[in-house]
């Protein structure tokens, strides 16, 4: 089986900095973006840094609260998620579900039976595609949030041999790309 995750802050909403979960919002085209994936029978993941947790910002009851939030907006727009991955650690905690880190994923791949060769991570921060390539993931990159810094940030990661498979105007874009994609992928 094969999934899409998603990164929050900077890809699905928000500015690419982390609001405050009730501060949160929707890109206008992350509902539509996460509803094409829906009818595409593919799952959706949501996988994200929260760090502002453990900094104390706020609460992992806020976040889950928040999600929540975000969720119900989703259900409007006939979109949903299969789950919700996060971590609430620091850098500095260096723990290991931490993006680029790839607890979370192997978490989802044991959860939903995926193939992680097979998934796809769209995100606009180059540790979203570092978590990509640590698992053989499809890495996309998004334009919004921190995307266009990332592809600026991109060449100081050649010596690590970090590449790109495709970057995407916004998060709409990239599913549009992927839908193609895994079309020609089966042919």
């Amino acid at each position: 089986m094969i999934g899409v995750f998603l990164d929050r802050d900077g890809t699905i909403g928000g500015d690419g900095g982390g609001v405050h979960p009730f501060e949160f919002t929707l890109y206008d085209y992350s509902g539509k973006a996460i509803n094409l994936l829906n009818d595409s029978g593919i799952k959706v993941f949501l996988f994200t840094n929260q760090s502002r947790i453990s900094k104390g910002s706020f609460t992992e009851q806020i976040f889950l609260e928040g999600c929540k939030k975000m969720e119900k907006e989703l259900k409007n727009q006939n979109a949903y998620l299969d789950r919700i991955y996060y971590c609430p650690h620091r850098p500095e905690d260096n723990c290991n579900c931490r993006k680029p880190q790839t607890t979370l994923l192997e978490m989802a791949k044991k959860e939903n039976n995926l193939d992680l060769k097979k998934c796809y991570i769209i995100g606009d921060r180059l540790s979203d595609m570092e978590s990509a390539e640590n698992v053989g993931a499809t890495k996309v990159l998004v334009k919004t949030g921190r995307g266009l810094r990332s592809l600026e940030e991109l060449p100081n990661k050649t010596s690590e041999n970090l590449t790109i498979d495709y970057v995407a105007n916004n998060v709409l874009h990239a599913v549009e790309w992927i839908l193609t994609d895994r079309v020609q992928r089966e042919r």
